[in-house]
């Protein structure tokens, strides 16, 4: 399909924001090219060539996700295969007109190898490095943090010469890979030197409610303003200043990338604002969980207005021999943000002990074994004016538990 069509290809990897950042590039680049962005969590060996084939609805897509089971729903899963199939011979055959002139490609790496083998699929002319951390996320299946990040660097080693390897400035170990590639090297971050440097981030408060958040970027001297309703945390602003660095690339000028940021919008469970019930804010960060990323919504979760905080967490799952540490840190931080404390999950019990230890009121902590068992007691101890974070690994299943307390 890459041979016969030649689309550019932007490939999206990290620990961190790798989805985000995806959607805001799509939202760059989308007013001016034929884009197509994976949808979904399309980032493995199985994904990313149904990405690339066709552009599939949600709903169909979940079929081959892990919130579907193995020998659940084989009817409806075998259809879905044969039209995958059928589309991408149909593609082959009879040159599609509309194919996508920019492929946005999720590169995912659980474990060593995995990059390689999807660099084998597809290989970018543009790859963006978004964060990995001290303690990456899927660690466990590598003999350390270094380890992960070497196999991160592959999406930029890969780069031809007159390609462009898009790091995070801010993060130490994304800009000690920056010598792994003969590619043009673009920084973004809020550090003083980042070539594309975000500055004066805000929170939005509306109505003494958040409401988003805003910030400037700036490049070469010029500026915009960028705001973005409905989403919290720097992960937007990091998402963003990387779409806009790809939409440089591109010969789109700030201004129309302020104005095109204006559509992106953050995955479903990615730091998303809803409405809850009882007159209370959720931040619904329920789909995954790293120590970077955990760390990063505590941070907004401290820096916005609720009568009181109150933070859901589930396990971290995939950490190996830096799980009790990780979680320990966790805890930490959140005595000093929370109000309330609710762990789900065996390892999350870590957590909420450690929360305890730093001080955190014993009758203010609640540890549950699952989500499922969780549900009744979340539900009876949200109050008007309540702000909740709800956040772990999907595995976890926490969005049951937003389900059962938005707004409907």
């Amino acid at each position: 399909m890459i041979l016969r069509y030649r689309p550019g290809i932007i490939g999206v990897t990290g620990s961190v924001g790798k989805t985000s950042t995806k959607l805001a590039i799509a939202a760059v680049l989308g007013p001016s090219r034929r884009t197509r962005f994976s949808r979904g969590n399309l980032n493995s060996k199985l994904g990313l060539p149904i990405a690339i084939i066709g552009d599939f609805p949600e709903e169909e897509l979940k079929l081959i996700s892990r919130d579907t089971q193995a020998g659940e729903k084989k009817v409806a899963k075998t259809f879905f295969w044969l039209k995958v199939i059928s589309v991408g011979l149909l593609n082959l055959i009879r040159k599609k007109r509309d194919y996508p002139e920019i492929l946005v490609l999720e590169f995912g790496a659980d474990k060593p190898g995995d990059l390689k083998e999807l660099l084998e699929i597809a290989r970018p002319n543009i790859s963006v490095i978004t964060a990995v951390g001290d303690v990456p996320a899927h660690v466990e299946f590598f003999a350390g943090p270094k380890e992960v990040a070497r196999e991160k660097s592959r999406l930029i080693e890969q780069l031809p010469s007159a390609g462009f390897a898009i790091l995070n400035c801010d993060d130490d170990t994304v800009m000690g890979l920056k010598d792994r590639t003969r590619a043009h090297v673009v920084t973004f971050g809020f550090q003083k030197g980042a070539e594309m440097r975000i500055m004066n981030f805000v929170n939005v408060i509306e109505n003494g409610k958040p409401a988003g958040v805003s910030f400037k970027m700036e490049y070469g001297g010029s500026s915009v303003p960028v705001k973005i309703h409905g989403a919290f945390g720097r992960v937007q602003a990091y998402a963003s200043a990387a779409a806009a660095t790809v939409g440089l690339i591109f010969g789109i000028n700030l201004i129309k990338i302020s104005e095109a940021l204006k559509s992106y919008k953050p995955a479903p469970g990615r730091m998303e604002l809803l409405a809850g019930t009882k007159g209370t804010t959720i931040i619904d960060s329920s789909y995954n969980a790293s120590p970077l990323s955990m760390h990063v919504a505590l941070d907004t979760l401290r820096d916005l207005p609720g009568k009181r905080k109150i933070a859901v967490f589930g396990d971290m799952l995939e950490l190996g021999e830096y799980s009790i540490e990780a979680h320990e840190r966790v805890g930490k931080m959140a005595a000093q943000v929370a109000d309330v404390l609710v762990t789900v999950g065996i390892e999350a019990k870590l957590i909420a002990e450690t929360a305890r230890k730093n001080g955190l009121s014993k009758k203010n902590i609640k540890s549950f074994d699952s989500a499922d068992e969780a549900l009744d007691a979340v539900q009876n101890l949200i109050k008007k004016g309540d702000l909740i974070l709800v956040k772990g690994s999907h595995d976890m299943e926490l969005g049951k538990i937003v389900e059962a307390i938005r707004e409907v």
